[in-house]
């Protein structure tokens, strides 16, 4: 889940208001090369942090079908997703302009065909499709109520038997999250945790 200091870059708007300064972060996920551009007015510009690091190190990913990345920032979480299995169409949602540009070009820098950012608030950008896969690492900055709504209209954009995965900060909102998903869906587990975070999981049954 993002920082709480990260919430004064303001990453969860459509137009950041910091003038853009850009970088470049060499890593690896899943023993597997990444290079990703990144600048000022998104979420972890300097480094893949630990949340997300976790949660694409952790996800369970379907064999074929649609996975979508909610709130994807300069596309970390949804180009692995692409990366590790071509036979996935992913597709990457965010509000923030800027970052939905630069997760656009990421996916040109990795080169990878299967995965497209859209930009809009959470679900408007595929209001029409669903999903055998979401996954998040939740915008906490712009408010409970932004995670709340990932969460309870997550089973509508999902087919049956889909996974639900989202990253938290394991002594920061994990009990009423974890409360959330348990209304959502009906089951709520960990699938990992590390470093003071832990991915949670939950089924449309």
């Amino acid at each position: 889940m993002h920082k709480k200091e990260e919430s004064q870059n303001h990453y969860f708007t459509v137009h950041p208001k910091s003038r853009a300064t850009f970088g470049i972060i060499h890593t690896h996920l899943r023993g597997r090369p990444f290079k990703f551009l990144t600048a000022s007015g998104v979420f972890s510009k300097k480094r893949i942090d630990l949340g997300t690091r976790l949660l694409i190190g952790s996800m369970l990913l379907p064999e074929k079908g649609k996975v979508l990345d909610v709130g994807c920032g300069y596309g970390a979480v949804g180009i692995a997703a692409a990366a590790f299995n071509s036979d996935l169409r992913v597709i990457m949602v965010d509000v923030n302009k800027r970052a939905v540009w630069l997760a656009r070009q990421n996916i040109e820098i990795n080169n990878v065909s299967n995965a497209e950012a859209r930009r809009g608030r959470l679900y408007e950008p595929i209001k029409d499709s669903k999903f055998n896969c979401i996954l998040s690492n939740p915008p906490v900055s712009a408010g409970m109520e932004t995670v709340k709504a990932i969460i309870a209209e997550a089973p509508e954009h999902m087919t049956d038997k889909a996974f639900f995965q989202m990253v938290v900060r394991s002594k920061i909102g994990r009990k009423r999250l974890s409360m959330l998903l348990e209304s959502a869906f009906g089951n709520v587990n960990v699938l990992t945790r590390k470093s003071g975070y832990r991915v949670l999981i939950s089924e449309k049954q």
